[in-house]
């Protein structure tokens, strides 16, 4: 275990550990669940005052999913974990661990990740909810592997209905966000296994991304809701810039600090902000043979569901023995990144 250290804007690294677990913890299996319900750039782009186009050049994105009114968050994860633990060939009653990464769970109380263990039938599994935002599903991943290193197997979900609590005004906002679920079961591995895990948190910069109002700072009011503080804002060209600045140098030295060398990481799954953002990013990480994997036109930015979605529609795609880059940001800020081999 290394000790741990500072960024060089001051901010806390969590530690961050390779191959110090007693069992090689890998990803043995993962699905995912999109709602039925397309929404094109045409059917949000007249609310929030802009054009289709406007939105495709800016962003990447063509359209996005929401759910159904009588979907919650845990109706959507319960379906990507029926698709992952079918992938891993074992039943929910095996699970003995669900981590639910989210930022729109279904309530305050209880956790998400109990109605999810109640429906999915995982009686036997410890759940609760981990809320990073956009990084949360890597910051559960890291949670999970550790609860599992001794054996048996982990859920870990990332869920967002964003469409609940985004302003269909907000330009900011309203063009980018879609409601979607990943999941991937964690379990022993005799091939795959989890390099290393870092998480870092850059708490100055928690008001660039935030929903105002709905817990003990500002109770729901009739005043907050007149506010609309009960939605989600960004601002969106600072978050570019906090991405531009703090992710390429974190990959490099996470990279570093691993028995892996740049060159062989062969798969980069980020998540899923924004198609031009992402593309810039890309070429800054310094990973010569490396092939980025998006879902974010098709289906937008999805929150900490974005990484396990992308890397469910790519699984055909990576080869055993692969390094896989997972890289993660968002509200918080925070940021999570994970090299896995496949």
């Amino acid at each position: 275990m290394v000790a741990d250290e500072s960024c060089h804007c001051g901010c806390a690294l969590a530690a961050w550990a390779e191959g110090d677990f007693r069992n090689p913890v890998g990803i043995i299996g993962c699905g995912s669940y999109l709602p039925p319900r397309v929404v094109p750039n045409e059917e949000v782009a007249a609310a929030a005052g802009v054009t289709a186009s406007w939105i495709e050049e800016r962003t990447g994105i063509r359209s996005r999913r929401f759910a159904d009114e009588s979907q919650a968050a845990s109706d959507l994860a319960a379906l990507a974990c029926e698709e992952a633990l079918a992938d891993a060939g074992i039943t929910a009653a095996d699970v003995s661990v669900i981590v639910v990464a989210t930022s729109t769970p279904d309530s305050p109380q209880p956790p998400t990740a109990c109605v999810l263990q109640h429906l999915i039938g995982a009686h036997k599994a410890s759940a609760f909810d981990v809320n990073a935002v956009c990084s949360g599903f890597v910051f559960a991943l890291d949670v999970a592997r550790r609860m599992v290193d001794q054996g048996g197997f982990a859920l870990v979900v990332g869920v967002d209905v964003y469409s609940r609590i985004i302003d269909p005004a907000d330009r900011r906002t309203a063009v980018l966000f879609g409601d979607g679920a990943g999941a991937v079961v964690l379990g022993p591995s005799a091939t795959g296994s989890i390099h290393g895990v870092r998480l870092a948190s850059f708490g100055a910069h928690r008001d660039l991304i935030r929903v105002p109002a709905g817990g003990s700072r500002i109770p729901p009011s009739k005043e907050s809701l007149l506010a609309g503080e009960h939605y989600f804002q960004m601002n969106g060209r600072a978050v570019r810039e906090f991405v531009k600045q703090e992710v390429p140098p974190a990959v490099q030295d996470f990279i570093g600090h691993l028995p892996v060398n740049a060159g062989a990481v062969r798969h980069f799954i980020p998540h899923q902000a924004n198609q031009v953002m992402l593309r810039e990013l890309v070429t800054e990480l310094g990973l010569p043979n490396v092939r980025m994997h998006e879902t974010v036109a098709e289906f937008g930015n999805t929150g900490a569901a974005s990484i396990p979605v992308t890397l469910a529609a790519a699984r055909t795609e990576i080869q055993r023995g692969d390094d896989v880059l997972l890289t993660a940001f968002g509200g918080g800020m925070a940021m999570g990144l994970a090299l896995v081999r496949w």
